[in-house]
């Protein structure tokens, strides 16, 4: 008998209206495993690629999905042109990268590292449900902690936090890159450096999003080693940032 589970996988991928984990495939279908769902999907793939097919299906925000390769990408932009009202403004994408590798993080961290107020750019991203609030900080008043969601994962086309380009590389990017530079027409370069959002990678820092706790018990200590030369820095962008 014929082994259908490429094609079983397909129409489930493709039906579903958000990335298919492998646990949702193997309580649809009986007596599969994992490395037989990767296997189909590795098969399918390759029928794709060999019949030059637009589209592939890869692994997002912890599933499968089915996509448009990227050479029939500005095809699918015109597709959707009204839409692009809708994306993220500079402010809000500097405030979510700031989530992103410093999570989990309160409002006060955020607004002590921008230099400005982000209640409004916060309520955006909540409702973009690219963030949401995931617990509070053990410190006086027990503030909120904000990190990013599923959905953030998959705007942005990772299929797990450990896919965030390295800040090292983001930096390298921003300063030796010049068509890349040449396209920043919108904020200044100093805006995005990753030293100058106060998300400077450390081997520290590159381990907080996977210890919290550690992190919320050793906070109270940072922010008094630090924050005097955060002030400093945040003072020099407080007249630019009009957010």
């Amino acid at each position: 008998m014929e082994d259908k589970t490429p094609e079983i996988l397909e129409a489930l991928i493709f039906a579903s209206d958000s990335p298919l984990p492998i646990n949702k495939i193997k309580e649809i279908v009986e007596d599969i495993g994992a490395r037989e769902i990767r296997k189909a999907i590795e098969i399918l793939n390759q029928r794709y690629e060999s019949t030059n097919s637009s589209l592939m299906i890869i692994e997002v925000a912890g599933g499968f999905q089915m996509v448009t390769r990227p050479e029939f990408a500005d095809y699918v932009a015109r597709l959707y042109k009204n839409r692009q009202a809708h994306r993220l403004t500079q402010k809000a994408l500097e405030t979510l990268a700031i989530i992103a590798y410093k999570q989990p993080i309160t409002k006060q961290e955020i607004e002590h590292i921008r230099g400005v107020t982000v209640d409004s750019v916060l309520r955006t991203l909540i409702e973009r449900n690219l963030i949401t609030v995931v617990g509070r900080e053990k410190a006086p008043g027990n503030p909120l902690l904000y990190g990013t969601t599923k959905e953030f994962l998959e705007y942005f086309g990772l299929n797990s936090l450990e896919d965030l380009p390295k800040l090292k590389e983001i930096d390298e990017l921003l300063k030796d890159d010049e068509k890349f530079l040449e396209s920043l027409d919108q904020v200044a370069l100093e805006q995005l450096a990753p030293e100058e959002l106060g998300i400077v990678n450390t081997e520290e820092e590159a381990t907080e999003a996977a210890n919290p706790e550690k992190k919320q018990d050793e906070l109270p200590k940072n922010e008094s080693e630090n924050g005097t030369s955060n002030e400093t820095e945040n003072s020099s962008t407080n007249s630019n940032d009009d957010l």
